[in-house]
């Protein structure tokens, strides 16, 4: 297979590095790529100094996945480069997350992007500061964490190329209020290959506190449609984020879900009940029963919740909302997933979309 624009490719597990290896080849990432002497940059998102198990960092399996499969396919070429975000350390970031030790194992350079040198690029009419390394490489491999913002309510593919720029820039991007000039950096920004950590992303903050486990990666060309297709992840509208609306005027890519052909390589037999929970996912999940929910499945649910208590939605005395697959063939009150096609109500779905499970809640969980 060679990946095309509208594809999606999803798999779960927890050997995240043979996972995300099956990946790429799946993608036919190589030949993608072509010439082996190009330079490859890899991006991963290391906003703060964090283990990745908290949700706000690229876990280090990823990239090792990559380099494995890249060097084994002949490139050698490779950086790992980020920036983190003003008044954090990169260096310390990259230690937290354990990609010292990769960098030592595989020979792959680590470029700390606040010290990098820098130009200014037209960005559609936007003048936008790029650090020299990422204006560089020949081929980028964008590898977010998807998560939830405090300001721009996601964070995936471009806003992940807040990285690419100098302290300076991020600094004034906030004064410009984010939207639209992240839209306008993914106009000069590389986005060639889109590998997206959907392992464990916070909740609501880019910094990391509420994990919630789904154990899946995803690979993406487009990184408006990967945006557009996280939003819904999520229980979100594309049309709620702006930077995601303009990004699709200016060009960059496609908002058009309905279109995406989307690739599932494996099941997700997890079993969500195996992962620790912090104290606001755990009090979510309070208004589940969850009988052998697999991760994907039963995180799309936890985000629904979360969508719905931010509308005010969630009170005492609701029935629990049934998922997992210890309730297929029973009938039941109400529940979400394919396992729960017995209830009374029920919206059907392996995994259903997070912003379906907030309408259908809405309107049936009373």
């Amino acid at each position: 297979m060679l990946m095309k624009n509208n594809d999606i490719l999803i798999i779960h597990g927890t050997d995240y590095k043979n996972m995300t290896i099956r990946l790429l080849e799946q993608a036919g990432l190589a030949d993608l790529i072509g010439d082996r002497k190009k330079k490859i940059g890899m991006k991963p998102n290391l906003v703060v100094a964090k283990d990745p198990s908290q949700g706000a960092t690229t876990h280090g399996e990823l990239l090792e996945g990559v380099i494995c499969y890249l060097q084994n396919n002949g490139f050698r070429n490779i950086t790992i480069m980020e920036g983190s975000w003003v008044g954090d350390s990169t260096p310390a970031a990259f230690r937290a997350a354990g990609y010292d030790r990769i960098s030592r194992q595989y020979g792959v350079e680590l470029k700390d992007l606040q010290a990098d040198t820098w130009k200014t690029y037209d960005a559609a009419g936007m003048d936008i500061r790029l650090c020299d390394s990422a204006a560089e490489v020949d081929f980028m491999i964008n590898m977010p964490v998807l998560k939830g913002h405090c300001q721009t309510t996601v964070t995936c593919a471009l806003k992940n190329n807040k990285g690419v720029i100098p302290n300076s820039e991020k600094r004034r991007f906030h004064t410009m209020g984010l939207h639209k000039p992240i839209a306008h950096l993914n106009t000069v920004a590389r986005n060639d290959f889109i590998l997206v950590d959907n392992i464990c992303g916070d909740l609501d903050f880019e910094e990391g506190g509420n994990p919630v486990v789904m154990n899946r990666i995803l690979a993406f060309l487009d990184p408006v449609l990967c945006d557009s297709f996280v939003c819904e992840s999520m229980g979100y509208s594309p049309e709620e984020v702006e930077y995601i609306t303009r990004a699709e005027q200016l060009g960059v890519g496609s908002m058009d879900t309905s279109s995406a052909n989307v690739v599932y390589l494996n099941e997700d037999l997890s079993d969500k009940s195996k992962f620790h929970m912090t104290g606001r996912v755990k009090k979510l999940a309070s208004y589940t029963d969850g009988r052998d929910a697999c991760s994907a499945c039963f995180g799309s649910l936890i985000y629904a919740l979360d969508r719905l208590q931010d509308r005010g939605e969630l009170k005492k005395g609701l029935p629990p909302v049934a998922i997992g697959q210890g309730y297929k063939g029973k009938e039941g009150e109400i529940g979400v997933g394919q396992c729960t096609s017995c209830f009374a109500k029920t919206l059907k779905g392996c995994p259903p979309k997070a912003a379906d499970i907030v309408e259908f809640l809405s309107e049936n969980w009373k």
